[in-house]
C-alpha cells in the first residue's frame, strides 16, 4: 500500500488530523511533507502497525497512548495506560514553578521532590531546566514508577525514583515540593475518554477530591528546609478549600494562586520566603 492509499483508509474511521497525526509519526514525515510522499510503498509491518493504531483510536483510545508518547515543555516522553496523560495545565505548573525558583532562590543545588510523579514529567522537566537539583521523583504505583525510569534514562537525567505514598515516611527535607495530584471527586462527572482510558488512582481523591492536598499538606513540616517552596496543580472550583487546608496545616506562609491559560484557578504556590 501507498501513503496516499492509507490516508483513504484510515478517512473511513478517523478524523483527517489524526490521520495525518499517526502517518507522520509512524514514517517520521513532517506532516505538511506528507504530499510530496503519497506515492510512496509502505513496508508491511507498518502497514498492520498503523491499521493497529487506527483501529484503536476509533474504539476511543487516546491518541497519546496509541503514539506512546507525549511532547511535554519542548521534550518528548513515552506514556502508556499506567500513567496519566500530561495536559498543558500541567506545562502551566513547571512554568509558573521555575519562574518561582528564579525568583526566590540563588543557589543553583536546590533539592526538589515531584510527589505523585506519574511519567516523571515535573520532576524530569525541572532537572532537565536546572541539572544541579537533586530531584525525587515519587509515586506510589510501580507501574508508574516504571515509565518514569524509563523517560530519565531517556532524557539522559539522574534523578532519584522512590515508591511511597507522597511523603508518608519520608524524613528528607526539600526546598521545592511539587505535586500534581488526583482532585477529581469520586462522582465528579468528567469526559468517557479519560474515565474509560486514564488510571483513576491518578484521578480521583475522595468525596470532594481533597484527599490527596490533606496527605500532602498535614505533615509536610517535617519535610521542608528553611526556605521552601510548595507548587500544587488543583481544582478550578478547589482554590479556597486548598488555602484553607494551607492554613491548617501551615503557619506563617505566603499563598500565591494562578490560573491558567484557559483563565481558570489552577495553581496554588506555598513559600516562606520574601
Amino acid at each position: 500500500m501507498t501513503v496516499d492509499e492509507l490516508i483513504c483508509y484510515g478517512k473511513k474511521y478517523l478524523h483527517k488530523d489524526q490521520v495525518y497525526l499517526l502517518l507522520s509519526e509512524l514514517l517520521d514525515i513532517n506532516i505538511l511533507n506528507l504530499y510530496n510522499h503519497l506515492d510512496d510503498i509502505i513496508a508491511p509491518e507498518n502497514i498492520n502497525k498503523y491499521k493497529k493504531q487506527v483501529q484503536l483510536l476509533s474504539m476511543g483510545k487516546p491518541i497519546q497512548y496509541v503514539l506512546g508518547k507525549i511532547n511535554f515543555y519542548g521534550f518528548n516522553f513515552q506514556i502508556n495506560e499506567n500513567v496519566l496523560i500530561p495536559r498543558f495545565e500541567t506545562e502551566g505548573l513547571v512554568e509558573e514553578t521555575n519562574k518561582l525558583i528564579k525568583k526566590y532562590f540563588k543557589k543553583d543545588n536546590l533539592k526538589v521532590a515531584d510527589l505523585g510523579t506519574g511519567s516523571g514529567v515535573i520532576g524530569i522537566t525541572l532537572k532537565k531546566l536546572h541539572p544541579n537539583f537533586e530531584v525525587d521523583l515519587i509515586d506510589i504505583s510501580k507501574d508508574a514508577l516504571n515509565v518514569a525510569t524509563k523517560n530519565a534514562k531517556i532524557l539522559n537525567v539522574d534523578v532519584n525514583i522512590l515508591e511511597n505514598d507522597f511523603l508518608t515516611s519520608i524524613d528528607k527535607t526539600y526546598d521545592v515540593i511539587i505535586s500534581n495530584p488526583p482532585y477529581i471527586k469520586e462522582n465528579e462527572q468528567i469526559e468517557d475518554i479519560v474515565k474509560n482510558n486514564e488510571p483513576h488512582l491518578a484521578l480521583y481523591a475522595g468525596v470532594d477530591g481533597l484527599d490527596c492536598y490533606i496527605k500532602i499538606l498535614k505533615d509536610i513540616k517535617k519535610n521542608l528546609n528553611k526556605k521552601y517552596l510548595i507548587a500544587l496543580e488543583i481544582g478550578m472550583t478547589q482554590k479556597e478549600q486548598i488555602i484553607k487546608l494551607i492554613n491548617k496545616y501551615l503557619d506563617s506562609c505566603q499563598i500565591i494562586t494562578k490560573k491558567d491559560l484557559s483563565l481558570k484557578d489552577r495553581y496554588v504556590f506555598i513559600t516562606n520566603c520574601e
